[in-house]
């Protein structure tokens, strides 16, 4: 018996709800997004963003001042306050992570994935990046990429 061909695989599981769109607007249901100017308003109150953007990105287009850098294969484990890797502003399932990415697609995904470990504030930026430079609003453009943070690192806010 032959293996069914990877359109007739995808059509399947489009037709399960399994594909990535129906995924992602899951995702997104369970989620407060915020618009780029309602995201820097509330970091003013405390909320803290992680850009899960990687180092080309970050490069290319610059950098939010104060985010926390993490790579997007290592968040759950450092924003976990349960969790031995976690980095110091961890410390509290309360805290408002905003996670943005560039485009605001898998932010979407990452926190809906911190919402399942607790983190119920976690939310993402509606258009990522990308529309946070559209709106205006503050980017830094260090020399060198903001390596992303380790279990237990401090990071420097030097924007």
């Amino acid at each position: 018996m032959e293996s069914p061909s990877a359109s007739t695989t995808t059509c399947e599981y489009a037709a399960r709800g399994n594909d990535v769109d129906r995924l992602l607007a899951q995702a997104r249901a369970g989620l407060q997004r915020l618009r780029p100017a309602e995201a820097w308003a509330a970091v003013g109150r405390g909320a803290k963003i992680a850009d899960t953007r990687p180092e080309s990105q970050r490069r290319a287009a610059g950098e939010i001042p104060g985010a926390v850098v993490i790579e997007r294969n290592h968040l759950e484990w450092r924003l976990d306050p349960t969790c031995e890797s976690r980095i110091p502003e961890a410390g509290s399932h309360d805290i408002q992570w905003i996670v943005i990415c560039a485009e605001g697609y898998s932010s979407s995904l990452a926190a809906a994935t911190l919402r399942e470990l607790g983190l119920y504030n976690a939310t993402d930026v509606i258009g990522g990046f990308d529309a946070w430079v559209e709106a205006g609003l503050p980017t830094v453009h260090p020399a060198r990429p903001t390596a992303p943070r380790g279990p237990g690192e401090a990071g420097s806010h030097e924007g």
